[in-house]
């Protein structure tokens, strides 16, 4: 009696509210929620800022510039006047505008395009990711979910007997021992079903906490419908992409490195007032303007070094395509062997799970004449119970490697 009672509490909690739940749901929860992608999103926009600042740069700036000082003289003490004029009064409006080439002002546009690149690449990335995470955990979940369906399965037969098997006690067809090794199987199988039950709870709250959902009623979740992808082209996988931005990067610094040693024009203007007070300093209004330019003679050889430490970098994401290569390869390869065996596995759980099956019918038949044995049932049983947890675990196995090639092909 406090078995069913606790049982029937579970059973309300669990599935009070009869809701199902997707993995697209769970997967779509995970994108909306993941502070990550929510940061990398947020620096996409920042260089989209970036740019248009780039541009206004570029445009010409105009600034007020006010320098006032005083320098007194008292008893003979006091910086040389001829030097600070004893006092300087300025308030000038200037307009400068720096000018650089086309190429250098590409070339500074695509750097910030291909930052951008980078940061789109890696919300693809953690997006691939967290589709991986979240999609093998939904996967242990649903497996639990099978695990306590089937474990009930097995105890609603097994309790269906009961009735039938205490009568025919009573009516000495069979032992007593034999009912009571009957009994604590069937005990033994509730507490496998609230066992199962737990499991599924907890790997369920987990799976919500995973992507963000702060929900703690607890629903069914539909079967993950998988499919494992054709073989593509991993140089289209975003996984490759990653070092196609990263070698365009490399070779437009190799073009900004050459474009910042180019000589560097920038023109200037100003109007306003500017007097040392000495002389008609009510005349000191007026105007100038200028040139000025910058020719790059000497740094001490570090534009090599510069080009050399891009050099270098281009050979560290040359070895780390090349390793991504042999490394996709070899998973590709050793995911779809996997899958063909455990096809052939499932196959043949199956053809067991039918023939244990049929002994079962055939012994709950006689079970009402007392023509078999118990022990025969319970061992029909088990066999049961083990060939279709094992067809759960392969199913579940089958999933997951499902759910990998998928995260390598897509």
């Amino acid at each position: 009696m406090r078995y069913c009672f606790i049982f029937c509490f579970q059973f309300l909690i669990l599935f009070g509210f009869g809701q199902y739940r997707s993995l697209t749901y769970y997967l779509e929860q995970a994108t909306q929620n993941n502070p990550n992608l929510k940061g990398y999103r947020n620096q996409v926009m920042s260089n989209k800022l970036d740019s248009q600042i780039l541009l206004a740069t570029l445009k010409p700036q105009v600034s007020f510039i006010s320098n006032d000082t005083y320098a007194p003289i008292i008893k003979g003490w006091g910086y040389d006047d001829i030097i600070t004029n004893t006092a300087n009064l300025s308030a000038i409006v200037q307009a400068r505008k720096d000018f650089i080439s086309k190429g250098y002002l590409g070339s500074l546009q695509k750097n910030i395009q291909l930052q951008s690149q980078a940061l789109l690449d890696t919300i693809r990335l953690t997006e691939k990711e967290l589709i991986r995470i979240v999609g093998e955990q939904y996967i242990i979940t649903y497996g639990d979910m099978l695990t306590m369906d089937f474990t009930n399965e097995i105890y609603s037969l097994l309790k269906k007997e009961e009735d039938a098997l205490k009568r025919l006690t009573r009516d000495n067809v069979y032992r007593q021992t034999d009912y009571l090794a009957f009994v604590v199987t069937l005990q033994q199988q509730e507490l496998n079903y609230m066992q199962a039950q737990l499991v599924y709870n907890s790997d369920y709250l987990t799976l919500n906490n995973m992507v963000g959902l702060r929900d703690t009623v607890v629903a069914r979740l539909e079967e993950p419908l998988l499919h494992d992808t054709l073989i593509q082209d991993y140089t289209n996988s975003v996984f490759y992409l990653q070092y196609v931005t990263d070698s365009l990067r490399i070779m437009n610094e190799h073009q900004l490195i050459d474009y910042s040693y180019k000589p560097k024009v920038g023109v200037f203007a100003d109007a306003g007032y500017f007097s040392s007070l000495q002389f008609m300093a009510y005349k000191n209004f007026g105007v100038s303007a200028g040139i000025g330019l910058v020719v790059p003679l000497y740094d001490g050889k570090q534009k090599v070094l510069k080009h050399n430490k891009l050099d270098t970098e281009e050979k560290t994401r040359i070895a780390n395509r090349d390793f991504f290569i042999g490394r996709y390869n070899q998973q590709i390869s050793q995911l779809y062997g996997q899958l063909r065996a455990t096809d052939s596995l499932i196959e043949k759980i199956n053809q067991q799970i039918r023939y244990t099956n049929t002994l079962i019918d055939a012994d709950l038949k006689l079970l009402e004449t007392g023509d078999v044995k118990l022990t025969d049932l319970i061992l029909a049983i088990s066999n049961y119970f083990n060939a279709r947890n094992l067809l759960k675990q392969n199913s579940i196995s089958k999933l997951k490697i499902i759910n990998q090639i998928n995260y390598w092909n897509h």
